[in-house]
């Protein structure tokens, strides 16, 4: 008889609105800003995880490059901290990807992100499938590295499901994941479990940033058909901002 896996579980929850706990007080941006050098003067707290019904992180995102910015200068930045508001990774959206994909996939908004994780030397790129029917269910993948060896995993959206559900698969095709998301909230939760053996800190961290960055998939799927759109009709000279260029350098460049 096979043993059950054993799983380990914890809860993205996204609020409606910055009027939270954590950020109310005048001063309270400012001493975040203290703490770690990563949370920038345009970082919004937006939401939490909670492992056993205690709060242990705290998302970000760079609130005015995503809102208050057009064209190829809109980027979405989303940061993950300990609740001690220690950095411990972040999500990009990379623009140049995203648009050379969707370019390549004729204009269907294929999605490209970078993640940069706290006491990774490697950055993990999450990317969304080009391939793709219309009505059928989005996917995701990325891969890690540990120890020199590398781990593949898809993410892949439920057919039917009242909300944003997704299952996470092993590159064995195994089913070991859950990202069980609920409508009772508009900013969004999501109670996800991951088998034990998949369940380290990496992996657990990405699974956090990509469930935030489902609180902004549609409008990045937007963003990304209209700049490309754009570009195909000569009304937009595609340009990057110096800190995505510095995501593609070249590892072996002359310095």
């Amino acid at each position: 008889m096979t043993d059950k896996p054993q799983y380990q579980t914890f809860t993205v929850d996204l609020w409606v609105t910055d009027l939270h706990g954590v950020e109310i007080g005048i001063y309270q941006n400012s001493r975040h800003r203290a703490k770690s050098r990563q949370f920038t003067k345009d970082m919004d707290i937006f939401g939490e995880i909670k492992e056993d019904g205690e709060r242990v992180g705290l998302l970000a995102f760079r609130e005015k490059l995503w809102e208050k910015h057009q064209g190829t200068d809109r980027r979405l930045v989303i940061k993950l901290f300990t609740n001690a508001m220690n950095w411990k990774g972040t999500l990009d959206l990379m623009l140049g990807r995203s648009m050379q994909l969707s370019h390549g996939a004729g204009k269907f908004p294929v999605l490209a992100f970078c993640v940069n994780l706290s006491g990774q030397d490697h950055v993990v790129q999450l990317e969304k499938s080009a391939y793709q029917w219309v009505g059928f269910p989005e996917k995701f993948s990325f891969f890690v590295l540990k120890d020199g060896k590398p781990y593949f995993y898809r993410l892949r959206r439920d057919w039917i499901g009242i909300g944003v559900d997704y299952t996470l698969y092993d590159q064995n095709n195994k089913k070991i994941g859950r990202l069980d998301g609920k409508v009772i909230q508009l900013g969004g939760k999501w109670n996800v479990k991951i088998v034990e053996e998949h369940a380290n800190a990496q992996v657990k961290a990405i699974l956090q940033l990509f469930c935030a960055m489902l609180k902004f998939n549609d409008a990045c799927r937007d963003h990304i058909r209209g700049l490309v759109g754009d570009m195909q009709k000569g009304h937009l000279v595609p340009a990057l901002e110096a800190h995505e260029c510095d995501l593609y350098l070249n590892p072996r460049r002359m310095r």
